[in-house]
């Protein structure tokens, strides 16, 4: 078995989690080939000794990794996915910060659901992606133009409102007064788009969701529709620039700029233990069942 390994370093609450990694995929014989930045950290930390195989992009992950192991929190797995991309690595992540809904093994669990990973007893959750185009273009997310979470547009530099004129498959919804919009994957309905009155979608939902920031006509309200909608967005205000995000990855765009948001042609793997399932971890995330007054 042969397993690619991402991560980020916490303090305190890390390095176990790692040791136990580490010794569980030592102790098995799975072939394990650390990202670069991680493993240098790794080792000036002083967490692992032994030498090993290293990858620095996405151009290095082919069909010969059976799983890539993301470890921290579900930003982490947002960056674990522009290195798989295209590439149908499976993700699993092991939460070494807060719950979160994608990094869903937490540290008490590391040596049982590796140990089903090594018996392949898991399955596959396909994610959904969408993409960011623009006239004029954006050099700064023009190699990693997609987003496993959302894409919003905001204000930049001003407190005064941004107006995002969204158009659907080449007809006029609505022009949004407000401080900014979010356009969400099912996976992203847990996230952003939530804190700001949106709906949750299960992953496996064909939707989108567009969820105005704080609108100013208070009529306008989040919307779900089928996610092999074009979106096409026309953002002016009274600043030369507002911003554009793709998951964390953040450019500032020229007033006027058009973007076009559209599903990517392919779909982001996560591993899914039996143990472990989407609706346990909102009922644990949002308290769902639980009644303080018992």
């Amino acid at each position: 078995m042969k397993v690619a390994i991402y991560g980020q370093y916490y303090q305190n609450s890390t390095e176990p989690i790692i040791r136990d990694i580490f010794v569980f995929f030592n102790e098995n014989n799975v072939e394990m080939v650390i990202e670069h930045e991680f493993l240098k950290l790794l080792y000036d930390k002083k967490i692992v000794k032994k030498e090993y195989k290293t990858f620095h992009s996405y151009k290095e992950l082919d069909s010969s990794f059976d799983i890539m192991i993301s470890i921290g929190g579900d930003g982490t797995i947002l960056r674990a996915a522009t290195l798989v991309r295209d590439s149908g690595i499976p993700i699993l992540g092991i939460n070494a910060g807060r719950l979160g809904f994608l990094a869903m093994v937490q540290k008490e669990e590391i040596s049982q659901f590796l140990q089903f990973v090594i018996e392949k007893k898991y399955t596959i959750s396909e994610r959904s992606l969408i993409s960011l185009s623009s006239f004029p273009k954006i050099s700064e997310i023009e190699n990693i133009n997609f987003a496993m979470n959302e894409i919003s547009v905001s204000r930049k530099d001003t407190t005064s409102m941004i107006t995002i004129e969204t158009y659907l498959d080449g007809e006029f919804l609505n022009s949004y007064w407000a401080d900014g919009l979010i356009i969400a994957t099912p996976t992203g309905s847990t996230g952003y788009s939530m804190s700001c009155g949106g709906p949750i979608l299960t992953p496996n939902v064909a939707s989108l969701v567009i969820t105005p920031i704080a609108p100013h006509n208070l009529n306008a309200r989040p919307l779900v529709i089928p996610d092999d909608t074009e979106i096409r967005l026309k953002i002016s205000g009274r600043e030369e620039q507002y911003l554009v995000s793709l998951d964390s990855r953040i450019a500032s765009v020229k007033n006027e700029s058009i973007l076009t948001i559209k599903k990517t042609p392919f779909k982001i793997k996560m591993v899914e233990i039996h143990e472990e399932t989407f609706f346990k971890t909102l009922r644990n995330k949002l308290l769902w069942g639980e009644d303080k007054r018992n």
